[in-house]
């Protein structure tokens, strides 16, 4: 891949989804060699949106040049949208990280950024409408891949993002180890992880309870849309 060990980032804020991070995270640290970073401003403990608390090891000025950078999601994404200071971070990182992931509403951080114009791009089917904001084409799928771009739908399609990318970069023998070393052969209980086996009933009741978070996303989106579009002009 490179002269140096693989080196993965993966951003880790307050407000995150633990298992947006964390199961990219469980597949890509058996990477043999790999070098993981989880970034954040300073190295201090960091709450996640359901409690659990999680150590940055990389603060973001001490940052090496990444093979690859991972942007998770959670409700901490909105205060994300508006922090110039993290976007501009990730435009530095992107010139020359060989991949950039968003997994869940990651990706909607990547689009303020500036990184998803013209480029196929996933997120949580909740929040897929908002790609649009940032020029990205919004796409239906677990594992969204646009060139050197992979992004996911929701929360635990971040395993599969990552294991489609373990098998990018270094063969699907490889990701095939990976994924039986964690035993990661899903049979949920229900078919209701999509608003098509849920069914219309069960996905308007959960639409209704996400109200309030989906229109603050919308307000956040829209001003961070304006203000990409205002720096661009």
């Amino acid at each position: 891949m490179t002269d140096h060990p693989p080196r993965f980032g993966l951003l880790l804020f307050p407000n995150v989804t633990q298992l947006d991070l964390t199961g990219p995270y469980e597949v890509l640290a058996r990477v043999p060699g790999a070098e993981m970073h989880l970034l954040w401003t300073d190295t201090a403990p960091v709450r996640s949106d359901t409690g659990l608390r999680l150590l940055p090891t990389t603060a973001l000025a001490d940052c090496p040049k990444l093979d690859l950078l991972l942007v998770p999601g959670g409700a901490g994404i909105h205060e994300l949208l508006a922090d110039e200071a993290v976007l501009a971070f990730l435009r530095s990182q992107a010139r020359t990280a060989r991949y950039l992931v968003g997994i869940c509403t990651g990706s909607l951080v990547l689009g303020a950024a500036g990184l998803l114009k013209n480029r196929r791009a996933g997120t949580h089917w909740a929040s897929r409408r908002f790609l649009e904001a940032f020029g990205a084409v919004p796409t239906d799928g677990r594992v969204v891949v646009d060139g050197t771009l992979f992004t996911g739908g929701g929360v635990t399609a971040g395993i599969d993002v990552a294991l489609a990318i373990v098998a990018e970069l270094f063969g699907e023998e490889r990701a095939k180890i990976i994924q039986l070393s964690i035993e990661y052969d899903p049979q949920p209980p229900f078919d209701a992880g999509s608003p098509k086996g849920a069914g219309r009933e069960l996905t308007a009741f959960l639409l209704e309870r996400m109200g309030p978070m989906l229109a603050a996303r919308a307000a956040a989106v829209q001003a961070a849309a304006d203000r990409l579009g205002a720096a661009k002009e």
